[in-house]
């Protein structure tokens, strides 16, 4: 069941992880509030995320496995990058582009003293919301945290509820400190003696919210793939990007509508009057930036036909480092890029934390350097979700997996503006190129059955 939600916990144990026998508790209460709960409180929801995963699930299935080959997708005539770029998505309806500046933040020491400043610089309000909320010493020391700062703003908590509950009963890779016994219950823990308001996001048909997005007076915002808990500040790479200016206002309300529906009145609360904020004073050096999202139960899969737009337009270059690389669409189409001549240059984990992934990645890893892609190893986990194709930038949440693209919530930021892309270049590619290991094509050949590659296409 874990394999359906999403792959981004550790699966070692010792006694930082739940024992199994609260842990078994906890995911059996999720169980029912993803059912019985959902239905009641999402019904909208629940049924349109049925039909969603009905269709995708049995597409993959026979996408993955036909016995021909398929065709990809001629070039695009607008090269990502360029305003003609930016300007077909405009016509195709994607999410208009605001201004913002971005700051990145690499690794745990960019991203949680960065959390600390906006924690304690925050004068009304402080919004989180995590795919995982851990119940390990660093997730109970930023809990603790919000707790002591709800006595004097407003702290909202929003976490996925099967998500966070499988990510407890399993510990990071680091011990805890000497005596440390993880809470049985995060959400009770955060809301226990505190003015903190927690609410859990549930999961009708195992469908995930992946989303990693935190508010900070509605002014500052801060995105990426990292979570709470101690693999995201101190044991894996990942990537969080600050995000200041009017960008910031869609930011709120992207979280206040998923803390709207995660409440009692589930679909009812979002018929609510929408809340008005006060508009983020423009910054200096902002660029345009474009929300993009993965939502089935909203028909919406920006993510996955921006990259396709992207990757197949391509002219120069496919720079690409994410953990998970295993969504056929998108391996056919970067593949079609590098025999075009395109600079195609992929960083991968050298060991991931799903054994079913990592054979989803060996299997494109295959196929990539057959078309003469250049496939790295980072030494150790990387979990960032970051591409460049030309002068286009995609960041966020979202792997390169089924369930990225088609099943989960998701939430990337997109842009075209070269003096950025060349900063993401350097905080990111540049060094990771150095640090990782370009693959061969015997490393691919693992004894891997086709019923895992059909089981990773499936996530």
């Amino acid at each position: 069941m874990p394999l359906l939600l999403d792959s981004c916990g550790s699966g070692s144990s010792n006694l930082q992880a739940t024992d199994m026998l609260r842990g078994s508790g906890n995911l059996a209460g999720s169980a029912f509030r993803a059912t019985a709960v959902a239905a009641l409180r999402q019904p909208v929801t629940t049924t349109r995320l049925g039909l969603s995963v009905l269709w995708h699930r049995p597409r993959e299935v026979i996408s993955g496995n036909v016995p021909f080959e398929v065709l990809p997708e001629p070039l695009t005539a607008e090269a990502p990058g360029s305003e003609e770029f930016e300007k077909r998505l405009d016509r195709e309806h994607f999410p208009r582009a605001k201004a913002g500046k971005l700051k990145w933040l690499v690794d745990g020491p960019g991203f949680f003293p960065e959390f600390d400043r906006q924690m304690a610089a925050a004068r009304k309000s402080i919004d989180v919301q995590v795919y995982i909320f851990d119940n390990d010493d660093i997730a109970v020391r930023y809990a603790d945290a919000l707790k002591k700062r709800a006595g004097e703003v407003k702290v909202h908590v929003l976490f996925d509820d099967m998500g966070s509950h499988f990510a407890q009963t399993a510990a990071p890779e680091t011990p805890a400190p000497e005596g440390f016994s993880p809470p049985a219950d995060m959400h009770d823990y955060l809301q226990k003696d505190s003015r903190l308001s927690a609410r859990l996001v549930l999961n009708p048909w195992l469908v995930a919210d992946h989303t990693k997005l935190l508010v900070f007076d509605h002014r500052t915002a801060i995105l990426g793939g990292m979570n709470i808990g101690r693999e995201y500040y101190s044991e894996w790479h990942d990537l969080m990007v600050k995000v200041e200016g009017p960008v910031v206002e869609s930011l709120s309300r992207e979280f206040t509508r998923a803390w709207r529906k995660a409440g009692p009145w589930g679909d009812f609360a979002l018929f609510r009057k929408s809340v008005i904020y006060g508009k983020p004073k423009p910054v200096t050096g902002g660029i345009p930036l474009r929300i993009l999202r993965t939502d089935p139960a909203e028909g919406k899969r920006q993510i996955l036909d921006a990259t396709l737009l992207a990757i197949r337009g391509a002219r120069k270059r496919i720079w690409i480092e994410n953990p998970y690389f295993a969504y056929d669409d998108i391996a056919l189409a970067v593949a079609a890029a590098a025999r075009r001549g395109v600079d195609v240059r992929v960083v991968l984990p050298a060991r991931g934390d799903s054994t079913i992934m990592d054979v989803g990645n060996l299997s494109t890893a295959r196929d990539l350097i057959r078309a003469g892609a250049k496939v790295m190893r980072y030494p150790r986990m990387t979990h960032m979700k970051v591409m460049i194709c030309d002068d286009w930038a995609c960041v966020g949440s979202a792997n390169l997996d089924t369930l990225s693209m088609r099943i989960n919530r998701e939430l990337n930021l997109a842009f075209s503006h070269p003096a950025t892309v060349r900063e993401l270049e350097k905080a990111v590619f540049t060094p990771d190129f150095r640090r990782s290991r370009e693959m061969t094509l015997a490393e691919t050949d693992a004894s891997f059955s086709r019923l895992a590659e059909a089981i990773a296409d499936q996530l």
